[in-house]
């Protein structure tokens, strides 16, 4: 699918006091690992834990602690870039749910390698995803830029002739601004150098295309 635009960002549109809340009750929960793919839905972690070999094919790949989140309060402050972005951008996608935002801490050294969003198959499990993709991803940067080193946030734009293309976010490095950009974009979070990068990351769901 070729776009016009692989993403669309706000500046600082999330009040720095909702990022602090956002923040503050992440850290309230107990973490878990980041994982990767279609592992996290395939099985019940505090049952079947990750295993040496697959935590060390994980390292490869993701280094990150998650809190998993669905709280009204938090939906109600990004849906309306999401419907805006999707509107301005031009994609125009249908969707109609948003899975369990994902509260992201990055330590030094930590990172997310090249990766998209959506996968080859649609949601099997019963209930409101059944049958979906992922449509629009987001990301919101939970911290300002002074407080971590690294850690960016890079497109890659390999439907285009130079399949190496690539861009880093800088938009949203500030503090309360957020990215919105189709699931099928490929993306990684480069290494945290100093300092601890937060942020939430939210997938809007619909049925596939036609």
């Amino acid at each position: 699918m070729n776009l016009q635009y692989y993403y669309w960002w706000f500046k600082s549109v999330i009040p720095p006091r909702i990022c602090d809340d956002i923040v503050k009750y992440g850290l309230s929960h107990k973490e878990d690992t980041g994982v990767t793919g279609g592992l996290g839905y395939a099985r019940d972690f505090k049952k079947q834990p990750l295993n040496k070999k697959e935590t060390k094919d994980l390292k490869k790949k993701r280094d990150s602690s998650i809190v998993w989140m669905n709280d009204r309060w938090i939906y109600n402050e990004v849906h309306p870039y999401v419907h805006e972005a999707n509107q301005k951008a031009g994609w125009n996608f249908k969707w109609d749910w948003s899975e369990s935002c994902q509260f992201t801490k990055y330590k030094p050294g930590q990172y997310y390698g090249w990766h998209c969003d959506s996968w080859e198959r649609v949601y099997t499990r019963e209930g409101p995803t059944k049958g979906k993709i992922r449509k629009l991803s987001v990301t919101v940067s939970l911290c300002d830029e002074k407080d971590y080193s690294g850690g960016e946030l890079e497109f890659q734009f390999r439907n285009v002739d130079n399949p190496k293309m690539s861009r880093i976010c800088k938009e949203i490095l500030p503090k309360g601004s957020v990215v919105v950009f189709p699931s099928f974009v490929w993306h990684r979070v480069k290494p945290v150098k100093k300092g601890i990068r937060y942020s939430l990351v939210l997938w809007n769901l619909g049925y596939p295309f036609q």
